[in-house]
């Protein structure tokens, strides 16, 4: 079984899983460069399994608590998802189906081998997916989420546009870079000094374009999320921006 599931493409995988009916359009081809390639990827899946490993399982139990998700029924999205860490987090807390959103399809035979090993292969779809041109229809999804790929998008404001047309009306996306304010701090502590300078950046700053972005866009219902837990003055715990869909 697992042998015909990796034999398919990751378009064919999200047809069979997700069904025709989610899309707005027919799944793009995979990109061409050499941003979206394996070695990317598994550098990525390295850092997942590594550095990064204690951030999902935190993140997950606090987005279902804070949007009380434990019970609902639907679809959730992990846009720029990658390895899919953060979703079989999420698959294991919730009764939602999730898809992994991504435009490097790399990711996706790894994803799938995880998500089988933890039984849950079942609960899980992939598509290539670009930011700024997301392949759902419209009012499709329960929940979209996305940890550490929103400075990656060239034109956020698209692509942020794209996230709201495809939330359900009273649906939320919680979108963002860092860590749940559940992480212990001794932890958070330990992985921004593995990554050392790599992934520095204005936390002012990026809190005040993603004001600009949700105000461009005339959504009303945000909120801007700067963690800080008691102890963690000195550690960078990100920023992330929640808003509804009326």
């Amino acid at each position: 079984m697992m042998r015909f599931w990796l034999r398919l493409d990751s378009i064919s995988l999200t047809l069979l899983l997700c069904g025709a009916g989610c899309f707005n359009s027919a799944p793009k081809a995979p990109p061409v460069g050499e941003k979206y390639t394996e070695q990317a990827a598994m550098g990525m899946i390295k850092a997942s399994r590594g550095p990064l490993a204690p951030v999902y399982a935190p993140l997950g139990e606090y987005i279902v608590s804070t949007f009380e998700m434990g019970e609902k029924e639907g679809v959730g999205i992990d846009l720029g998802s990658g390895p899919g860490t953060l979703i079989l987090e999420l698959c294991e807390r919730t009764r939602l189906h999730w898809i992994n959103a991504d435009i490097n399809p790399h990711f996706f035979a790894h994803f799938y081998r995880e998500a089988q090993r933890r039984g849950l292969g079942h609960r899980v779809s992939t598509v290539l997916a670009d930011a700024q041109a997301l392949p759902f229809r419209d009012n499709y999804a329960d929940i979209i989420v996305s940890r550490g790929s929103f400075h990656f998008w060239k034109d956020k404001e698209k692509a942020f546009a794209e996230i709201y047309r495809v939330l359900k009306p009273g649906a939320v996306a919680y979108i963002g870079r860092g860590f749940s304010p559940n992480l212990a701090v001794e932890t958070a502590r330990k992985i921004r000094s593995q990554r050392g300078g790599r992934m520095k950046y204005d936390v002012d700053k990026s809190a005040d374009e993603l004001r600009g972005i949700m105000k461009g866009l005339r959504i009303a219902e945000y909120t801007i999320h700067r963690p800080k837990p008691a102890g963690a003055d000195d550690v960078n715990y990100g920023v992330w921006v929640e808003f509804h869909k009326k």
